[in-house]
């Protein structure tokens, strides 16, 4: 397993503890010449629990996933879709 494949699965485990709805939880990768794009799709009623009070929950995800990503040696970037 490479380290993006890792991160793609640290992504989704992160989200499936935060939600109601796990089976919402879909995280897509694109990855670009420099830097590697999350895209977290998560049930419609859940997408609060992600993103948490004033943006605190996401920040949270995206500083782990930073710190994930020093291996990598690549910049990764979570994008919390609608």
């Amino acid at each position: 397993m490479n380290d993006s494949n890792g991160i793609k699965t640290l992504v989704e485990e992160i989200a499936k503890a935060l939600v109601d709805t796990p089976d919402g939880v879909v995280v897509k990768e694109i990855a670009g010449e420099h830097a590697t794009v999350f895209e977290l799709r998560v049930a419609e009623g859940d997408l609060g629990k992600v993103i948490g009070k004033q943006g605190r929950t996401a920040k949270a995800l995206r500083t782990i996933l930073s710190a994930a990503s020093v291996k990598t040696r690549r910049r990764v970037m979570l994008e919390i879709l609608e």
